[in-house]
């Protein structure tokens, strides 16, 4: 067995730059390292089910157009200031924008002048 590899239905690593290997498209005998394109042919495949999610730009991006105040806002007085007018009344909610494991991101609208800003926690 080449250094590196796993025994057994575990996965494997390539032997020379120590990427996943992952199964060769259109051959399942066979996996190969995306980053340096090293070949190993294996009896069992050791990937039983392979889930690959792709997301649109369109989805990546989150748009908050509407003047009104998301259902769930807290009103904070004297806490943040506004960036655009120095109003320290803001609404404050959060939101999951980015991967599940990172926190949520903060956002803020101005109580004054509505100007929305948002703060990664």
């Amino acid at each position: 067995m080449p250094r590196g590899a796993a025994r057994g239905g575990s996965l494997r690593f390539c032997p020379e730059c120590g990427s996943m290997l992952l199964p060769k498209p259109g051959d399942a005998g066979r996996l190969v390292c995306p980053n340096c394109g090293y070949e190993e042919e294996v009896e069992e495949n050791p990937f039983k089910t392979v889930v690959r999610v792709t997301h649109s730009p369109k989805e990546r991006t989150i748009v908050v157009s509407s003047r009104s105040v998301p259902a769930g806002a807290s009103r904070l007085k004297g806490k943040v200031r506004c960036p655009e007018c120095g109003h320290d009344e803001v609404y404050a909610w959060m939101q999951q924008t980015r991967a599940a494991d990172e926190p949520p991101t903060r956002f803020y609208r101005c109580a004054r002048c509505g100007h929305t800003w948002r703060e990664y926690a």
